[in-house]
């Protein structure tokens, strides 16, 4: 009698289980979905400003350590944590004051920050970014798994303005410019 009470449970748990389906993407989505068009700037990004009619000022700016790029005409403008539209309003409005009659800028990354990878995989360090990448293809940008890699734990740090915050990733989860991935060793 006890085997029979000792199978239904089991067939209970088995059946409650499953009941919940796998986890899709689209449950976990929000916390890593990013747009680029409300991508935050920071140090290490490439900007490729364009201002129409103007080949002088048309050029590539690097985000330094401080936030800022530095443009002739303009000067230092501070542009961590702002938009590429944000951006080009704040440019436009600067050479407006003064230097140019309605001036037209468009503003890019031309390069994003570089992601870090470390843990259990073929060759850990610092790699460029691709926008759209996920999880599984930047292990894949640095070799694949170690044969002692837990292939389902994955940790994503990733700063942000309430400091560095701590992420459960899967392989299909995007990930952010800046983001350290660590893969964790599989306990034998």
């Amino acid at each position: 009698m006890g085997l029979v009470r000792f199978a239904v449970l089991f067939a209970i748990l088995l059946v409650s289980a499953c009941a919940s389906g796998p986890r899709s993407h689209s449950s976990v989505a929000p916390n890593y979905e990013q747009s680029n068009a409300s991508y935050a700037l920071d140090t290490g990004d490439v900007l490729r400003v364009t201002v129409y009619n103007d080949n002088q000022l048309t050029n590539s700016y690097g985000i330094d350590d401080a936030g800022y790029i530095s443009m002739p005409l303009v000067g230092r403008v501070y542009v961590r944590g702002k938009t590429v539209s944000a951006t080009s309003a704040l440019i436009t409005t600067r050479l407006a004051s003064g230097y140019l009659r309605d001036p037209n800028v468009a503003v890019e990354v031309a390069q994003y920050r570089p992601f870090f990878i470390q843990g259990e995989v073929a060759s850990s360090g610092q790699f460029s970014y691709v926008f759209g990448m996920t999880v599984r293809a930047a292990i894949s940008t640095a070799g694949g798994f170690s044969d002692v890699a837990a292939k389902n734990s994955v940790t994503i740090y990733r700063n942000s303005a309430a400091g560095v915050i701590t992420l459960r990733a899967s392989m299909d989860d995007l990930v952010q410019p800046g983001d350290t991935i660590v893969v964790h060793e599989r306990w034998l």
